[in-house]
């Protein structure tokens, strides 16, 4: 079986970190993924997708992501079913983020002018951020596009 899941979008609010009883980190967020077919002479359609994280990736968003800011996620999707305020059986679906990634470089955020990308650089020595999401322990700092080989 194959559940695997790629989006690209901006998160429409900031992400909130909560704990659960037991607690283990989790934050819920939404993905305003654009629509890659547009209609002629119509504007461009965004799907609201909704995002869960668990643990150190859940911290490592609400650390690094605000509003506006736009990220890549890959996961699986998940369904649950629940009751709601009137009683009735519903069913929600969401993604569940594996690995979650910058898309932009520093400063670049649209609608978030106040936003700077973190800077490993500035953290103590003894303090190593957690890389669940998907970056290598052994990566090199580039401190600006010109160092970039390619």
């Amino acid at each position: 079986m194959l559940n695997q899941v790629s989006l690209m979008g901006r998160l429409t609010a900031d992400p909130e970190l909560r704990h659960t009883p037991n607690d283990i980190a989790v934050t819920t967020f939404t993905l305003a993924v654009n629509r890659s077919y547009v209609k002629q002479g119509a504007e461009r359609q965004a799907d609201f997708i909704d995002v869960v994280a668990w643990r150190s990736t859940a911290e490592f968003i609400c650390r690094y992501f605000k509003k506006g800011q736009m990220m890549a996620v890959t996961g699986s999707i998940q369904t649950r079913n629940y009751t709601d305020k009137e009683g009735k059986n519903r069913k929600a679906f969401e993604v569940v983020a594996d690995n979650v990634y910058f898309t932009e470089s520093r400063g670049t955020s649209q609608g978030n002018s106040g936003y700077n990308a973190p800077s490993y650089e500035d953290d103590a020595p003894s303090e190593k951020p957690s890389y669940s999401s998907g970056t290598p322990d052994d990566f090199t700092i580039i401190s600006n596009d010109e160092d970039l080989p390619f």
